[in-house]
């Protein structure tokens, strides 16, 4: 147990390390971090639609106390409680969310059906019932789940064999895909300042944090484990001006993401819905002028890629329930899972417009302009490993108890055409830690 201590602190020796070499960077935060647009924010004008918003998105958020707080201030001497309404101003503003498109504001409570992309699955054999991931993963001895409570906690899982294969060919066929695109190919750390997080849109605080905290791993700045590489990569920018015709900067980052998650549902169950996955993410910079534009190429590349993959999926236009704080459209990819007889989410996009440059600097010079304006952010997810797992085994499963691997995969495969049954998974209760 103690070598596997030892183990565990050298991966969060060299995590730490990792995040070092950014401190200088993120150090450079302005003390009044981040610029609201308090001039919309706080324009009577404005008060009623900005509410609606807020109610329609979850109604977290009070731009009442907002304006009340932004009157305070510029109406108060400077003196010893100015900092104070300053930081509480900052405070409130941080939780409204971003507009919403008036498109998705039309939708209600439902997401939009935009398409539906291949055909579900069929079996010559009408009487074949598809099994669920986690049966076909028993049955291949290819996943472990179970045992694992002692050492690596809830909603752990280890790829094994031909599994583990799988994740790394879609890692390498969808970075593959990208660079071709015009992605720039990031290596990002996975230990971030809370701020950064915060700045994102990402919860960090309250009853249900989305990520974890490192406190008690550090002293010194609020760390906690990165929940995807879109927030690494905003902070690669953080307090940058880039020039227009330079634009739209898209990136690629592969990195181990971090949730709090928490459901009971059957759905979700398996590694559906898991503590610590892989996933290959996109990141875009551009003019507002562009953004729209920018979140359906964002939205094509995910649909060609799983297109690929012979999956069958619908693409929705998500309502403004469902677009979290930052968002203000998202796109959601889900795929027909023929074991759990649903569709499951596996993919999304955002444009973010300038949510996320607001509270990191991101600006950017129009053309024929000197004075710099904030740029636009988007995000997408290019391959979020399990789900993707969970779904092509589910749709490429045969009667005779093999899986067909998609046509794209196989050259990551060793050329193989099917995963087969391997030997079974040793007892880990047998197994001697050395």
């Amino acid at each position: 147990m103690l070598i596997v201590q030892t183990k565990i602190m050298k991966n969060f020796t060299n995590m730490f390390k990792m995040y070092n070499k950014f401190t200088r960077l993120y150090s450079t935060f302005p003390k009044h971090f981040p610029e609201f647009n308090f001039d919309y924010l706080c324009n009577e004008n404005n008060f009623e639609h900005i509410k609606n918003n807020i109610e329609m998105r979850k109604g977290v958020g009070d731009i009442a106390k907002v304006c009340q707080l932004y009157n305070d201030l510029l109406n108060k001497s400077i003196d010893s409680t100015r900092d104070k309404l300053t930081n509480d101003l900052n405070e409130e503003a941080k939780k409204i969310p971003n507009e919403t498109h008036p498109d998705v504001r039309k939708y209600g409570t439902e997401p939009k059906i935009v398409k539906f992309i291949n055909e579900a699955p069929t079996y010559t054999d009408k009487t074949y019932k598809p099994f669920e991931f986690s049966q076909i993963t028993r049955k291949l001895h290819i996943l472990r789940t179970d045992n694992l409570g002692n050492f690596t906690g809830h909603r752990s899982y280890f790829l094994i064999d031909s599994l583990a294969e799988l994740e790394e060919a879609l890692l390498k066929y969808s970075i593959g895909n990208l660079v071709k695109k015009g992605f720039s190919l990031v290596s990002v750390p996975d230990i971030l300042p809370k701020y950064l997080i915060e700045s994102c849109g990402m919860i960090v605080a309250g009853d249900r944090p989305q990520i974890y905290s490192l406190d008690e791993f550090h002293h010194g700045p609020e760390l906690c484990l990165s929940g995807t590489a879109e927030m690494s990569l905003a902070g690669l920018l953080i307090n940058t001006t880039h020039k227009a015709e330079t634009l739209p900067l898209k990136m690629a980052a592969v990195s181990r993401c971090y949730r709090a998650e928490a459901s009971s549902t059957s759905e979700e169950k398996g590694i559906y819905r898991v503590h610590q996955f892989t996933k290959v993410e996109m990141f875009g910079v551009c003019s507002p002028n562009d953004s729209d534009a920018l979140l359906e190429e964002f939205r094509q590349i995910e649909e060609e890629s799983f297109t690929e993959l012979g999956l069958h999926m619908r693409v929705l236009d998500m309502p403004p329930y469902e677009l979290g704080a930052p968002a203000y459209r998202k796109y959601d990819i889900e795929a027909w899972m023929p074991g759990r007889n649903m569709f499951g989410e596996i993919s999304s996009c955002s444009n973010c417009t300038d949510f996320q440059a607001r509270r990191l600097h991101i600006k950017y010079i129009p053309r024929n302009q000197s004075a710099s304006e904030f740029a636009h952010t988007l995000n997408g997810t290019a391959c979020a490993v399990p789900r993707m797992l969970i779904a092509l085994l589910e749709t490429h499963q045969k009667p005779n108890g093999t899986i067909l691997i998609p046509e794209v995969l196989r050259k990551y495969m060793n050329d193989e055409t099917y995963i087969k049954r391997r030997k079974a998974v040793p007892d880990l209760k047998t197994v001697k830690l050395v």
